[in-house]
């Protein structure tokens, strides 16, 4: 003979007994109210609200737009064979050049320090950004994507500078990140641009430059 128990449950759907039991207006948790204060004056990554995670998804996407194809206002001028020769005169002549940052990107590229240029140019955007709510949510961006050692595309500080970025996060500004991009700057200008100097990206500009100067002529 069934028990009370089995017999109550035999008057059960099949779609309610699979659901977990209802709680009672006393057992219930009450809703969670998002709070700002913690999340918002914290740099870190582990921030979880969800109202933070969306402005920061904004942001990378809006960045990843602008900096990850090179189809943009970079790569657009084709550099005239003089540019392309003083290229070779000074590492401050390539950076200052829009198609020679085009160019010397898609060479760290091919060398996987790509993330060296992208932080450079993610720290120039945000020396030109007056607006203090949205150098906060670029700050936490950058610290996030390049130099939190979680990131995968974390650049290669030394321990001085990092200490002096996790002092300055606590309130960010447009130049928090001074000390690392020149830091990063040197690095590129020591390591990768005498390969690029070298490589067969730079070569062929210089031998379409002479080819180009030769039919004028």
């Amino acid at each position: 003979m069934p028990t009370p128990h089995e017999t109550e449950k035999q008057h059960v759907g099949p779609q309610e007994a699979d659901q977990p039991p209802s709680m009672s207006s006393h057992d219930a948790a009450p809703p969670a109210v998002p709070s700002r204060n913690p999340c918002c004056l914290c740099w870190c990554c582990c921030c979880g609200c969800s109202w933070a995670e969306e402005r920061r998804r904004a942001w990378r996407v809006s960045r990843e737009n602008k900096l990850q194809p090179l189809p943009g206002c970079e790569a657009c001028a084709t550099p005239s064979p003089e540019e392309v020769r003083s290229w070779a005169q000074s590492f401050d002549k390539l950076m200052h050049s829009p198609a020679g940052r085009s160019v010397f990107r898609e060479f760290l590229r091919t060398e996987y320090s790509e993330e060296n240029m992208l932080f450079w140019l993610a720290c120039e955007e945000l020396k030109a950004e007056a607006n203090q709510h949205v150098v906060d949510e670029k700050a936490r961006l950058i610290y996030e994507d390049y130099v939190s050692i979680l990131s995968p595309k974390e650049v290669s500080l030394d321990s001085r500078v990092r200490e002096g970025i996790n002092k300055k996060m606590q309130e960010p500004s447009a130049h928090t990140f001074d000390d690392a991009q020149l830091q990063i700057y040197t690095l590129m200008h020591r390591d990768s641009y005498p390969r690029f100097l070298s490589s067969p990206t730079y070569r062929a500009l210089l031998l379409r430059g002479s080819s180009q100067s030769s039919s004028e002529a």
